[in-house]
């Protein structure tokens, strides 16, 4: 008779334990943790191989931080980002009647994961992603055209995790990365 396979947990991705040293940092900064804490836990989250074993180096940390969360909006018009801008950890785009285009390439982070939620009736929304960037779309409901997605060549994966969701009416959604 043979066994079945236990289940692995999953393994633990750089985001992941990126966001738990910053966390660890965090902790520290605000005077919750001595620095041989600060080293001990350091130590957990960067030899931790399942996301289990870096839930038990935060453990009884203070509570992450959700971040701030903006909407931009026009009924009419456009909806334009570009340049040098820092992007909360959830940005919701809402238009009626009307175009958006985020240039998140330029931007700077202050979280590991940012989510960008779309309420868009007639017009498209064009997003230009950091090179690196990790991209998660599959949230988004289309009604009329389909999602255009042209992936990074030679990414690391290593940039910022980037969650969009929402609605699309008549209108299409494009996602690229910077060539640079």
């Amino acid at each position: 008779m043979t066994s079945v396979p236990e289940e692995r947990p999953p393994a633990v991705g750089n985001v992941d334990r990126d966001a738990a040293v910053e966390r660890v940092q965090e902790a520290f900064t605000g005077g919750f943790l001595t620095h041989e804490e600060m080293d001990d836990r350091l130590h957990q989250v960067l030899s931790a191989r399942t996301r289990q074993d870096l839930e038990v180096a935060v453990a009884a940390l203070p509570a992450e931080d959700p971040g701030r969360s903006v909407t931009v909006g026009a009924s009419a018009g456009r909806i334009v980002r570009r340049g040098v801008w820092r992007v909360p950890r959830t940005l919701k785009v809402e238009s009626m009647h009307g175009r958006a285009r985020l240039d998140l390439s330029q931007a700077i982070f202050e979280h590991a994961a940012v989510d960008i939620v779309l309420n868009v009736v007639h017009g498209g929304v064009k997003i230009k992603l950091p090179r690196d960037a990790v991209v998660e779309f599959d949230g988004v409901h289309t009604e009329w055209k389909d999602t255009r997605y042209r992936p990074a060549r030679n990414s690391t994966g290593q940039g910022p995790r980037i969650r969009i969701t929402g609605v699309m009416g008549f209108g299409r959604l494009k996602i690229r990365h910077a060539k640079r």
